[in-house]
């Protein structure tokens, strides 16, 4: 797990420009904390942060090939981030195919790759990363991602090439590239989803899960490697949930492969505990043992008030998974003075770089990841599961069925999670956010694979999990990512390799749900490693703080904001809504989707002050 950043121009000699380059990578120091390195020629910078976590004391990046090319140098170059989880079975293949080693890392891997099979490499490839590989002989950058998108990659095109990386934080600290937004880029920030290749700066993209791109001195150009495909599911139930389970018993110790500290997140739910579960039979076989971790609040479980996304508190399940499965677990324990410091905030503000917010809860994701961080290097989760497995609400609620937007931007509203509600109306007409909103999901349906033959109640289906494959599941990946590395943890998400998806994406609803309970499959697949209790859990979202002196604290914010003319977006709120917004705290708290409400709207105020964003083509911008 790395961050990797670059530059190609091909008008200019990048020779003379490491002193921007270094910049870039600077940036970057959280994602790597562990080495840097940079590698320039006349048209090309490539700048990389390292976190060691297979073959420590070699596979310094960028790596460069010793085969020589046009001027003696380099046929190659890469700087790569992620982990391949398959590269020793690439490297056992490279080797009978002629090609010499002088590492154990993944990254030698994937440069050797490259060199065999070309840009066909991507389809060899199993995990999570993003890379670039600079082609001496060609003068050609190829920016590659993985294809669920687990880790991100920015670029932003210029007049002569393009600068790229991991955050845009990288992009940002090379002179050519603006921090400026418009209606489009306010629009992407105001909605609750992740459109593909979409980013709230302005002439900034990020690379498409499973696309690559190619920059050459005659343009850029992306092209999509991997998609979601419809087929007939022909397997009977029994079939179909060993082949889950196989699959599972194959990539969660594939994912296990590491030369540091690894340990698991544990929730007691049954993604996290299913996972945790196979990690500890896998290292109970080498005859070692697992660690275990898990969030909470002071006074949550003793104080827990139920509601319909969390029936149950987690910290007594995840205790009762830790003593089924031996493993050494450690609860973590948050406050709102932790939650609510100004520092922390920033600093996740500042992972982020983007306008984007879970409420307290990638405050608190990070707090524990950074406590993690503390005992271990990387950190196995469950993420994945809710989306690939269809655990939430919306695919069963009729209304979010039948909603023609994005279902959970349905839900949301129903709950208080309205990104229009606290806006004046000739700010959200101004920027168009309805016909946006339209757009965006006319878009994605279209992108449907569709199976012939398919019900009505099939077909919808497939749209909803779609959908929730591709637009939901990036702000979770992202929300994963960026407070990992921000803590200087690696998070595996074994629930997103690629093959388990397109599998579970073509069985059929009836079959994922044949108990009557979401998720009855995966249930099902590990009914031999878990607790009865946790078997039958209903499903209970990440915790929240329940305290309305947190509540509080947020308003405050939110008034500041409002009232403050040098604020970025003073001009755009209403202070009515505001103020009754404000009220509900004085007799009690907010709702956790009327918290995430007043959080994102804070959050992108914070975004435009702290990033100095110059928000043209807005009436009433400053």
């Amino acid at each position: 797990m790395c961050g990797i950043t670059g530059w190609a121009g091909f008008t200019r000699d990048l020779r003379a420009e490491s002193p921007v380059v270094q910049a870039m990578t600077d940036t970057l120091a959280r994602r790597g904390p562990d080495a840097e390195g940079i590698w320039l020629d006349e048209h090309i910078a490539l700048g990389h942060r390292r976190l060691s976590i297979i073959d420590l004391e070699h596979g310094a990046q960028p790596m460069r090939t010793p085969e020589r090319g046009p001027g003696d140098l380099p046929r190659a170059v890469i700087s790569y981030g992620g982990e391949i989880y398959n590269f020793r079975e690439l490297r056992e293949e490279l080797v009978l195919l002629g090609h010499r080693f002088a590492t154990r890392s993944d990254t030698e891997v994937a440069l050797r790759a490259y060199l065999e099979w070309g840009t066909d490499f991507v389809h060899r490839l199993n995990g999570m990363y993003s890379l670039a590989i600079w082609d001496t002989a060609r003068e050609e950058l190829l920016l590659v991602r993985d294809r669920l998108g687990v880790k991100p990659l920015f670029y932003y095109p210029t007049e002569d090439g393009v600068l790229f990386g991991s955050e845009p934080k990288a992009i940002l600290a090379n002179p050519l590239a603006e921090a400026a937004a418009g209606a489009e880029e306010l629009c992407d920030a105001l909605l609750f989803l992740r459109t593909p290749g979409r980013v709230p700066f302005r002439g900034m993209r990020e690379l498409k899960p499973g696309h690559l791109l190619r920059v050459r001195r005659e343009g850029i150009s992306e092209e999509r490697y991997w998609q979601l495909e419809s087929r007939p599911h022909t397997d009977d139930l029994k079939t179909t949930v060993a082949t889950v389970r196989e699959l599972l018993d194959d990539i969660v110790p594939r994912q296990m492969v590491a030369d540091v500290p690894l340990v698991a997140l544990l929730s007691g739910g049954l993604d996290s505990s299913t996972v945790t579960a196979l990690a500890a039979r896998a290292r109970a076989a080498d005859g070692a043992g697992l660690s275990t971790f898990s969030v909470d609040f002071t006074g949550h479980t003793e104080n827990f008030r139920a509601d319909a996304i969390r029936p149950t508190p987690d910290g007594p399940y995840a205790l009762e998974v830790a003593r089924h499965v031996g493993s050494d677990h450690h609860p973590i324990v948050l406050d709102r003075a932790g939650l609510l410091d100004a520092a922390v905030r920033r600093t996740v503000l500042g992972a982020w770089d983007l306008p984007f917010n879970f409420a307290d809860l990638d405050v608190s994701l990070y707090l524990l990841f950074a406590a993690v961080r503390e005992h271990a290097t990387v950190a196995l989760s469950g993420e994945g599961a809710d989306e690939v497995f269809g655990g939430y609400l919306w695919f069963s609620d009729p209304e979010a069925r039948r909603a023609e937007t994005f279902p959970w931007l349905k839900l949301g509203a129903h709950r208080g999670l309205d990104p229009r509600s606290l806006f004046h109306p000739w700010f959200v007409d101004g920027i168009d956010l309805a016909a946006y909103e339209a757009d965006l999901y006319r878009t994605a349906l279209a992108e449907v694979p569709l199976l012939d033959g398919e019900s009505a109640a099939g077909r919808r289906t497939r749209e909803l999990g779609y959908l929730t494959l591709t637009r939901w599941l990036p702000i979770l990946l992202d929300k994963k990512d960026r407070m990992g590395m921000a803590s200087g943890l690696e998070g595996r998400v074994p629930f997103c390799d690629h093959r388990l998806v397109e599998y579970v994406f073509n069985v059929p609803w009836e079959m994922k749900t044949f108990s009557g309970q979401e998720k009855a499959l995966l249930r099902e697949a590990a009914a031999d490693l878990l607790p009865e209790s946790v078997l039958r859990r209903k499903k209970a979202a990440y915790p929240s703080i329940q305290d309305p002196a947190y509540d509080r604290a947020l308003i405050t914010g939110l008034t500041k904001a409002a009232g403050d003319d040098r604020a970025p977006l003073s001009a755009f709120l209403d202070g009515d809504a505001v103020r009754r917004t404000a009220a509900k705290t004085s007799t009690g708290s907010l709702s956790e989707f009327e918290r995430i409400l007043v959080e994102s709207t804070v959050r992108l105020d914070d975004w435009a002050r702290t990033y100095q964003v110059e928000l043209t083509g807005v009436k009433g911008a400053n």
